[in-house]
């Protein structure tokens, strides 16, 4: 019997069910409200490669192949501490004490290596506060980002996206040579001005596609792509689909979504989107070496591990940041 709906070639009209490959720690692979049937509100203009009607399978074509040197960055973040910070006038703002670091693996395709290339790790302090300043937990300096509204505890986590992200074009910027391929695990953001770089997403929350242009995606072989689009998105940008190599099965198994910079003309667009389906599928996990394979490139997955060693032991860093803001006020006060 077939475990996962009718035997071969027997139809059936009762719907399939399917187990997400992934860990259900790590969430879904795909993740989307309402399920895949549910919109996105972004404006998409599926014409950029082939007119709408005409939407079909994109395999890599012939004499496309990857570039000698590609690189991967990501970023890591973590809580260290929640706290309060209690103002002169006796109001009090809450706070968040993070450590975070960005990375990047150099691929050399030609001699079969990866090395890590460059990693760096920041702290900050970031609260509402208007009296706030850097704190100081033992000999680690936690510098103090000043958020603007009222600072509300449930949206602080998000703040550390920004300087995580500039971290992590300083730490990619440094290493580039000319010819590279630079792939940032996750949307690009403000990254759109960096030359040959790529967005890679790999769990998908929103769906931009209509029904039957969905369809060509969920019918994609294995190294193979969906014609390009652009997304009328406040960010903006060309995107496509592509599924990487797996044993997984399901109509969104394996399916990532890669996007460039709008700066780029339609022609630029498509090639990357070319580079990218000979270069991002030689990367692809296997579930018996991670829970969110194949999604989870092989080098980002090393790369995770090395920064959040490189974080510290966030025990020792809470227990720290506990004493540096422990005793009399005079003590408890953040050192500007």
């Amino acid at each position: 019997m077939n475990p996962g709906g009718a035997e071969p070639g027997f139809r059936t009209d009762r719907p399939r069910l399917y187990v997400d490959a992934w860990d259900p720690a790590y969430g879904a692979s795909f993740e989307a409200a309402g399920g895949p049937a549910a919109p996105s509100s972004a404006q998409v203009d599926a014409g950029v490669e082939l007119p709408p009607d005409e939407w079909r399978p994109v395999p890599a074509p012939d004499g496309v192949e990857a570039p000698d040197v590609v690189l991967l960055v990501d970023g890591v973040r973590r809580i260290d501490a929640s706290l309060w910070i209690e103002e002169p006038d006796g109001g009090a703002y809450p706070g968040i004490a993070a450590s975070y670091a960005a990375g990047v693996v150099r691929c050399d395709l030609r001699r079969g290596a990866a090395e890590l290339a460059g990693a760096q790790v920041e702290r900050g302090l970031f609260t509402a506060s208007p009296s706030a300043g850097d704190v100081l937990a033992g000999q680690i300096r936690y510098a103090v980002h000043r958020l603007g509204g009222s600072g509300e505890l449930s949206k602080l986590p998000a703040a550390v996206q920004g300087p995580l992200t500039a971290l992590e074009v300083k730490v990619s910027g440094a290493v580039r040579d000319d010819g590279d391929l630079l792939v940032v695990d996750g949307p690009l953001r403000n990254r759109r001005q960096l030359p040959r770089t790529i967005g890679y997403i790999k769990t998908q929350h929103s769906q931009y596609l209509d029904a039957r242009l969905s369809a060509v995606v969920t019918g994609l072989r294995a190294r193979e792509r969906s014609p390009v689009f652009r997304l009328g998105t406040a960010w903006g940008g060309y995107s496509w689909y592509l599924r990487l190599p797996g044993a997984a099965r399901g109509p969104w198994a394996g399916i990532v979504r890669v996007e460039c910079s709008a700066d780029l003309d339609e022609r630029e667009a498509i090639e990357l989107a070319d580079l990218s389906l000979v270069t991002l599928p030689r990367f692809a996990s296997t579930a018996y070496k991670d829970p969110r394979a194949p999604q989870n490139l092989i080098p980002i997955a090393g790369l995770e591990r090395r920064l959040r060693a490189r974080l510290g032991d966030g025990r020792l860093l809470h227990r720290a940041l506990t004493f540096a803001t422990a005793g009399p006020p005079g003590r408890a006060a953040p050192i500007r």
